[in-house]
């Protein structure tokens, strides 16, 4: 699809947009796309390379480096993209990992650090950016999930049972920030065709396999998880809260 036919949302022009994990895969994507709608976009990543190269293709784009399961490191981060480019009205909880993991090898350990790196960051950035959004009479907040659950998708049980958890926290959250007029949505993405996927998993067979699990025929490219949250993130979505929104291309 020519990328030129996207739309252009222009309550997004001059809001300040936080996105976790935004140096590479999806978030990479989401950064350009805020960025490109005239946002002022702040990320957290880990990657400090990667992160700088980002930041240095746009002036409307910043980062902060910090490890998302140390929350003091992951708050204080946020803070200080707050002190530069003012209080976030759009948060994207974008970053996680899908390692693959036997049931039979997880250890506590290892189950705790998945939920630590797929779950619980979430729930601390909306904590910390919720009240600069009360202050300014509303924003969006998007969690990214995962469809890897509703396929019954093995090989992953940290993951998926993280990524299930991020609806639980979608709805309560959209009740307890809905009066202040906040929206709080789940983007739900089904196998995306970031590098990594296609460097690690991304088989012929594997590829033919979820083609037959998809209504539609076509591989889904990031661009197309970025214009969903885009689109939650403007005001065309202000009476969007506390649901899914699927970009899996009828997968089943």
């Amino acid at each position: 699809m020519d990328q030129a036919t996207f739309a252009t949302y222009p309550s997004l022009k001059g809001k300040t947009v936080f996105i976790t994990g935004g140096a590479s895969g999806i978030g990479f994507e989401l950064v350009r796309g805020f960025a490109a709608q005239g946002a002022n976009v702040g990320f957290v990543d880990l990657h400090e390379s990667n992160s700088q190269a980002l930041s240095d293709t746009a002036v409307n784009i910043t980062h902060e480096i910090c490890d998302l399961t140390n929350i003091d490191a992951l708050q204080a981060a946020l803070t200080k993209l707050a002190s530069r480019l003012g209080p976030a009205t759009v948060l994207v909880n974008n970053a996680a990992n899908d390692d693959r993991h036997n049931w039979q090898d997880v250890t506590p350990a290892y189950w705790d650090e998945r939920l630590q790196t797929n779950l619980r960051h979430q729930f601390f950035a909306i904590q910390c950016v919720a009240p600069g959004m009360i202050a300014a009479g509303g924003g969006s907040i998007i969690n990214m999930g995962s469809n890897s659950w509703h396929e019954t998708g093995g090989g992953f049980p940290a993951y998926a049972t993280s990524k299930a958890a991020v609806h639980g926290l979608t709805r309560t959250m959209a009740r307890d920030l809905g009066q202040h007029r906040i929206r709080v949505n789940t983007v739900v993405p089904g196998w995306i065709m970031t590098d990594r996927q296609k460097d690690l998993w991304a088989t012929p067979e594997a590829l033919e396999s979820q083609r037959q699990r998809q209504c539609l025929p076509d591989l889904i490219e990031p661009i197309y998880v970025v214009r969903m949250v885009i689109f939650l993130a403007s005001d065309d979505a202000f009476m969007c809260s506390a649901n899914n929104y699927m970009v899996e291309g009828g997968s089943i």
